[in-house]
């Protein structure tokens, strides 16, 4: 896309209304000079001075625009008016990966491992650049056309390296030393990553592995290591992308699409 100093809703052709959210509706469109199809986030002020979100917004966007790996959502520009503020995201064309989960019920072992594999991989990159994310669940996991999975919603995210005190993110998905009001750190991540990869093979979050459906011992084993109460004793990230069970069933291509679902979606799209 484009490179511009000063952006506006003139420079895009809008198309379908594609989602919405606490403070504003997203829609696709594509940008007029270069015909790029992106997503457009577009933010009412009323409603941010109503929440007095404006520092959350803020410190999204100085976040968001600067991270660059291919399981991230790309911010690639944002511009106001009188009425909002618009995000230029990357459009990920499959949706929430929350839907993806809902309809399917569970995932089997290659799904949930390829998910948790790139989910790990873009925490570790974010987790370097001293960003912890705060609120990771399905609803803030996208999936692109090929089926990659990609990290939205820098809302609650943090850019620090030392430990933070607020409490956020999603109650079902926080970790034990936020609900005791504790400082906290990048652990935070690896915590939700463990309730993902559970509700992804599971799908009731009960803190107990059933003997129903069938999960195997390498699965249960990474689980157990994440789902620690002590924060420090959590799996590291690189340590979970190593682990046995993603080694064994993690799709190397990050997708579980097949070449053929892919090219019905490309027809459909247009």
């Amino acid at each position: 896309m484009a490179t511009r100093e000063e952006w506006s809703m003139s420079d895009f052709e809008i198309g379908k209304y594609i989602g919405e959210g606490k403070f504003g509706k997203v829609y696709l469109a594509r940008e007029k000079q270069s015909g790029y199809v992106v997503a457009l986030k577009v933010i009412f002020k009323p409603k941010l001075e109503k929440y007095r979100f404006h520092p959350h917004l803020r410190r999204e966007i100085e976040i968001q625009r600067d991270l660059d790996h291919p399981n991230v959502l790309r911010l690639f520009a944002w511009f106001h008016d009188e009425e909002k503020v618009v995000l230029v995201l990357e459009y990920a064309a499959r949706g929430e990966l929350y839907k993806v989960l809902r309809a399917a019920g569970r995932f089997d072992e290659r799904t949930a491992a390829t998910y948790v594999a790139s989910l790990a991989g873009a925490l570790a990159y974010c987790h370097k650049k001293g960003i912890i994310h705060r609120d990771i669940k399905p609803e803030n996991l996208l999936l692109d056309l090929e089926g990659r999975l990609k990290i939205a919603d820098f809302g609650w995210a943090a850019r620090s390296n030392a430990k933070r005190h607020t409490l956020c993110g999603t109650i079902d998905y926080l970790a034990p030393e936020m609900v005791e009001k504790k400082a906290h750190d990048h652990a935070v991540d690896n915590w939700t990553l463990g309730i993902l990869c559970y509700e992804y093979l599971i799908v009731t979050v009960d803190w107990a592995f059933p003997s129903t459906p069938r999960v195997s011992s390498e699965a249960k084993d990474l689980i157990s290591k994440l789902l620690v109460k002590d924060s420090s004793k959590r799996l590291c990230l690189e340590d979970i992308m190593k682990h046995p069970w993603i080694q064994k069933n993690a799709e190397p291509s990050g997708s579980c699409i097949k070449h053929k679902d892919v090219t019905r979606a490309k027809v459909i799209d247009k």
